[in-house]
């Protein structure tokens, strides 16, 4: 029974959840969190203040505290907002290090956006199509509509609470004209974005983040709902809200049920963002969930673990998706590309004996086979370069930065260079990983030549093993030549001696 800790550092606040993978289902075990507002000295100098990182650390220390006591065998700890904006953020992940050994991952908007979709939908059953989820963090909004489980659209707005709260509303109450001046930029922000969301048709709006439990619970004050209904804001309460909160001095919003003394500074910002978001979009209303970027974080551990798991199912068919989407963008042949990941496959799985790569690297070879040939996209010249700087850099949803990283790097060696602990695609992985990198690109240089005329010609490959000697017969199909498949997979001969220490010999049969 594995357990998983995910830590997300937030402008606003700081959270922990650690859970048990039982059964193929995550149990939670322990949960905390502290409003530590690491952001709010970025949004008006664009530094971390030392003040708020020694807080965020305080936190975390205490954290890895709990980690340590529960017996946590994963841990994953992203930042979001803050980190990607300030500019001393590699000192604070250097601190962050230091006390507590773990890796700060700095994750884009529509990561972001990408695993709390996938923490709602692993967690939730909701049958309705098409769902928009919003989170509205301290630093920025995400948008994500959702049709039957897949990602359509992912949508990262400047509209977190902390940051409009620090740019614009610098009285208490807020003056009038400095709620003008938000609420125009808010407006000039949804309006960008808000035709899409329109076009959509969402039938269900799920908001995530404390800002929305904290207006939920204000309407339940104010309109006694009850049941499920607790949880619900409709459109024409929200503006009543918002209109509310802005009137009412700090001290008068700190007393409301569900908002606290911390989450009382920055609401009526959050109010406003959710005001303008419902009007603007049509939207009826949202129903606000306690879940988050940490349980997709978890969920995302636990499919890595455990495939069979419901997020398994849901990650494979993210990535899957991601990469169709990079194939057409980058007017890769989509025919080709899944013959070259098909015989990737079929290498992969014949010599296992040969290569002992890990089972996971089944996953980065495929993805590879299929975006070998994006750097086309930019120039032929130095294709294999542009590649790796696309896919290590691209949104390719389902995969960390890390793992990206991995599938650039097989993809990257497939002209005259090689791969080596020196060389700056290589150095940059964990030393693992160095070493399976050369195995899986001479994989895919094998499963390129098996398709090096994009006709087809070769109806199957007989792999055999003995003798400490590898032999590949090239069945072609009828009236078909595999003379060019012939002459690039003998190529390869010497570099598989020197890779696998194996003799390769290559026939037709």
């Amino acid at each position: 029974m594995p357990t998983f800790a995910a830590v997300d550092i937030g402008s606003n606040s700081v959270r922990l959840k650690i859970a048990r993978l039982t059964k193929h289902r995550l149990t939670e075990i322990h949960e905390d969190r502290e409003v530590t507002r690491l952001g709010e000295s970025v949004y008006r100098s664009g530094f971390l203040s030392p003040e708020a990182i020694s807080d965020t650390v305080k936190v975390l220390r205490r954290f890895h505290r709990a980690v340590q006591n529960v017996g946590v065998d994963v841990v994953r700890v992203v930042a979001t907002s803050a980190l990607r904006d300030a500019r001393n953020s590699q000192a604070f992940m250097e601190w962050v290090r230091s006390v507590t050994g773990w890796k700060v991952e700095i994750i884009s908007g529509l990561e972001e956006a990408r695993l709390i979709h996938l923490g709602l939908i692993s967690s939730l059953r909701v049958n309705v199509s098409p769902l928009l989820m919003v989170d509205l963090g301290g630093g920025s909004c995400e948008l994500t509509i959702s049709g039957e489980g897949h990602i359509r659209s992912t949508i990262s707005l400047p509209l977190g609470a902390v940051r409009l709260t620090n740019e614009f509303l610098h009285h208490e109450p807020p003056r009038k004209a400095e709620l003008r001046q938000m609420r125009g930029f808010i407006a000039r922000e949804i309006g960008r974005t808000a035709d899409r969301i329109r076009r959509a048709r969402p039938k269900v709006v799920i908001a995530t983040s404390g800002t929305a439990e904290s207006l939920a619970a204000v309407c339940h004050g104010l309109y006694k709902t009850k049941g499920a209904r607790a949880a619900t804001v409709s459109k024409t309460q929200m503006q009543r809200i918002a209109k509310l909160l802005a009137r009412l001095p700090l001290e008068e919003r700190r007393s409301l049920s569900g908002v606290g003394p911390r989450r009382a500074e920055i609401v009526v910002a959050g109010a406003a963002v959710y005001s303008e978001l419902l009007e603007r979009c049509q939207l009826t209303g949202f129903r606000a969930s306690p879940l988050g970027l940490r349980d997709g974080l978890l969920a995302q551990m636990a499919a890595e673990y455990d495939r069979s798991t419901r997020s398994g199912k849901q990650i494979e068919s993210e990535r899957w998706d991601s990469i169709r989407a990079a194939v057409e963008h980058y007017r890769v042949d989509m025919e080709h590309a899944l013959q070259v990941r098909n015989s990737a496959m079929h290498l992969f799985s014949a010599l296992k004996s040969v290569h002992s790569l890990p089972p996971e690297y089944a996953e980065w070879l495929s993805a590879a086979a299929m975006l070998y040939e994006v750097g086309d996209y930019v120039n032929r010249n130095g294709r294999h370069r542009h590649s790796y700087y696309i896919i290590s850099h691209s949104e390719i949803l389902g995969y960390t930065p890390e793992q990206r990283r991995i599938i650039a790097a097989i993809a990257r060696y497939l002209g005259k260079s090689r791969p080596s602990a020196g060389d700056g695609p290589v150095k940059v992985l964990p030393s693992a990983d160095q070493d399976c990198v050369p195995k899986a690109s001479l994989l895919l240089r094998l499963a390129r030549a098996l398709n090096l005329s994009r006709s087809g010609a070769i109806r199957a490959v007989q792999v055999r093993v003995r003798d400490g000697a590898v032999r590949l017969a090239l069945l072609p199909r009828p009236r078909s030549s595999v003379d060019l498949e012939l002459w690039a997979a003998e190529k390869e001969k010497g570099y598989f001696r020197e890779v696998f220490g194996r003799e390769l010999s290559v026939a037709a049969a």
